[in-house]
C-alpha cells in the first residue's frame, strides 16, 4: 500500500478536501468579520460592532457570504496542499539522504509543508479572489466605491473575466505566496511539534482527537500571528482592484503605512485567531481522521 505512489496521492488528496471542508463549516462567519476589517477597518469599530453592523445590514446570511467559493478555495487549496505535502516529504528525505519510509523531524516536516503551500497558492488565489470580493461587496458600494455590487458567484466571475480577463483571477497572487510560504513553515512545524509534545515518545499515529485538535489549532495561530499583516495587504488588493487600477504589494503596504498607519495592517486580528483554532483544529482533526480511515480500508482489501 505504501509503496504505490498514486494510492497514497489520492487518499492524501482526498483527505485533504475532507479537512478543507470541516475548517469552513467551523469558521466562516469569522472568517467573513476578518475580510471586512481588513478592507475596510474605519467601518468598524472591533468584532462584535463588525457582527451587529453586518446582522442590521444584510440579516445573517451577511455572515456567510462568500460561503461557496470559500468551500471550493479551501477544499481546492487542502486537497492540493496535503497531497503535494506527501510528495514534498519524500524530496525532503531524498535532499537529507533518508529511507523513504524514515520519520521526518518537526522541521523537515515544517519545510515540506512550505515546499507544498507553493503549488497550493495556484489553486487558492482566484477562489479566494472571489470569495473576499463577495464578502466586502456590501462595503464596496457603501463607501461608494463601486457603483452596483455582485451578489453570487458566477456574477463575480463574470465581471473579473469582463474586465481583466482569465489572469484577473491572479490579482494578489504575490502576496499569497508571500503569505503561504512562510505560513505553512509555521503551520506544519507548530502542529508536527505540538503533536510531539502530546505524542511523550508513543508514535504520534496513536494521538486522541483532542490533542490532534489542539495541535492544528496551535498550528494555526503560529500561522495567522506571523504573516497576517501581508493577508490584510492581500485582502485589499483582491478587494479594491475591482474599483480600478490597484497598486501592487510595496505600493499597497506603503499606502496604508503612509495614510492608517501600522495598525491597520493587524484589523481583523481578533476573529482570525478566533477561528484560526477551531477551524483548524477541525481540519486537521478531520484530515487526520478520513486518510486512516481510508488508508485502512485499501490495507485489508
Amino acid at each position: 500500500m505504501r509503496t504505490n505512489p498514486v494510492i497514497q496521492a489520492a487518499i492524501d488528496l482526498t483527505a485533504g478536501a475532507v479537512g478543507g471542508t470541516a475548517c469552513v463549516v467551523t469558521g466562516q462567519p469569522f472568517d467573513t468579520a476578518k475580510v471586512k476589517m481588513q478592507t475596510f477597518p474605519n467601518m468598524y469599530q472591533g468584532l462584535v460592532d463588525c457582527f451587529v453592523k453586518t446582522y442590521k445590514q444584510v440579516g445573517f446570511r451577511g455572515f456567510y457570504k462568500g460561503t461557496t467559493p470559500a468551500l471550493v478555495a479551501n477544499i481546492a487549496e487542502n486537497a492540493v496542499l496535503f497531497m503535494c505535502y506527501g510528495f514534498c516529504q519524500q524530496i525532503v528525505r531524498r535532499i537529507f539522504g533518508l529511507d523513504k519510509k524514515a520519520q521526518l523531524s518537526d522541521l523537515q516536516n515544517a519545510a515540506a509543508g512550505s515546499f507544498a503551500s507553493a503549488f497550493a497558492t495556484l489553486v487558492l488565489c482566484p477562489t479566494e479572489l472571489v470569495k473576499c470580493r463577495l464578502q466586502a461587496m456590501h462595503e464596496m458600494k457603501m463607501s461608494g466605491k463601486i457603483l452596483q455590487g455582485h451578489s453570487t458567484v458566477w456574477s463575480v466571475v463574470k465581471s473579473v473575466l469582463q474586465k481583466d480577463g482569465p489572469l484577473g483571477f491572479y490579482r494578489g497572487l504575490s502576496s499569497t505566496l508571500l503569505r503561504e510560504l512562510p505560513g505553512y513553515f509555521l503551520f506544519f512545524g507548530g502542529y508536527e511539534l505540538s503533536r510531539t509534545f502530546f505524542s511523550f515518545g508513543r508514535p504520534k499515529e496513536e494521538l486522541g482527537p483532542l490533542a490532534l485538535m489542539f495541535s492544528g489549532g496551535f498550528g494555526g495561530i503560529c500561522l495567522w500571528s506571523a504573516v497576517y499583516p501581508i493577508d490584510c495587504i492581500k485582502s485589499r488588493i483582491q478587494v479594491l482592484s475591482m474599483a480600478g487600477k490597484q497598486a501592487g504589494f510595496m505600493g499597497t503596504f506603503s499606502t496604508v503605512l503612509q495614510k492608517e498607519g501600522v495598525f491597520a495592517l493587524y484589523s481583523g486580528l481578533t476573529p482570525t485567531l478566533i477561528r484560526a483554532f477551531p477551524a483548524n483544529g477541525a481540519l486537521f482533526l478531520a484530515f487526520e481522521y478520513s486518510r486512516k480511515l481510508m488508508m485502512n480500508q485499501f490495507e485489508t482489501s
